[in-house]
This record gives C-alpha cells, sequence and structure tokens, in this order.
C-alpha cells in the first residue's frame, strides 16, 4: 500500500485488514472461483472469478451483465460500509476464462513534472498513434513497464512489508 508517514497518506484509515473483510464480508454464492482484493491510497478493488459453461462471447457477456445488476445493491451498500471503514471508493469487477471486466473504477489523476527527454517519449508516443495524449502515453509506458516487472515489484513490496513490519516491533519514540 506505499510507504507510511507520506503526505500521500495523511488522514488515510489503514486498509491492512480489507482483504479479509471483503472475503468475510461478500456471500459465499457470488463468485465461483477466488477473490483478489487490491487496495491502494484512494480505491479498493474486488474482483471475483465466475464460470461460465458455455464461454461463448454473447454467454459471457450475458453471464457478467447479469452477476452486475443482481448483486447490484448488494454491492452497493457492502461499498458503503467499506468506504466508511476504510476511507477509499471501492470498484468491483469479475474474472472470466482469465479475462477481467471492471465495473465503475477510478481514474485518478497523477501530476508529475518531466524534462524535454521524457517529454519526446511521450509526444513520439501520441505521433505514432499509440496513444491520443500524453496522459495516455504515460499510462501506457507505466502499464507496459508494470507487465514487464511485475516479478521484481512484488519483490520490492513484500521487502517493505518487512520493513514495516520491523518498524512497528521497535521502540515507540513517539
Amino acid at each position: 500500500m506505499g510507504r507510511p508517514g507520506g503526505w500521500q497518506q495523511k488522514d488515510v484509515p489503514d486498509a491492512g485488514d480489507a482483504e479479509q473483510w471483503f472475503l468475510g464480508r461478500l456471500p459465499d454464492t457470488w463468485y465461483d472461483g477466488a477473490v483478489t482484493v487490491e487496495v491502494d491510497r484512494e480505491e479498493i478493488v474486488v474482483v471475483g472469478e465466475l464460470s461460465v459453461p458455455d464461454s461463448t462471447a454473447a454467454t459471457v457477456e450475458g453471464r457478467i451483465a447479469r452477476f452486475r445488476e443482481d448483486t447490484r445493491g448488494d454491492r452497493m451498500r457492502i461499498a458503503d460500509e467499506a468506504e466508511a471503514r476504510y476511507g477509499r471508493k471501492v470498484a468491483w469487477g469479475v474474472v472470466v476464462d482469465g479475462e477481467t471486466t471492471l465495473f465503475t473504477h477510478l481514474a485518478v489523476p497523477v501530476m508529475t513534472r518531466l524534462r524535454q527527454p521524457e517529454r519526446k517519449v511521450l509526444d513520439t508516443l501520441v505521433d505514432a498513434g499509440v496513444a491520443r495524449s500524453r496522459a495516455d502515453a504515460l499510462a501506457w509506458a507505466v502499464r507496459l513497464t508494470g507487465d514487464h516487472i511485475d516479478p521484481w515489484l512484488a519483490e520490492l513490496r513484500d521487502a517493505m512489508r518487512t520493513v514495516d513490519d520491523l518498524r512497528a516491533k521497535g521502540p515507540d519514540l513517539g
């Protein structure tokens, strides 16, 4: 969830138990497989697996639409509870045959300052038609980078959790 103590996390409640809370709160009948809960500073994304026996595109689309409609009221109530508890918006999604479909979720602006060489990279992506704007190009570059270094990022997050755990066990200097 990022490093504690930065201005970005001022007044944001701890969500360290969010996954367990959602696993306990979700009805057992909603998903056919695993449920994942991803948390960042602004949003909690809950995604569960649905099985569709006949995996034609129309069947999958219909099954996702039915799930979304049938669970809407309960999902909204659970989201309200979670938002009050964790101070973050909640988004929902499903996975069918390895493909993830997210329902309404946040697109959060991120401000950055780039020097000319970095801007040229973004402009090249826009000029080549890979992205519609510098913002789209930056999002594309971040997704591509994340896809290629996921194992390293996971290892880095684990190391940060270990440091946080050690810091919590240390003396209280407050």
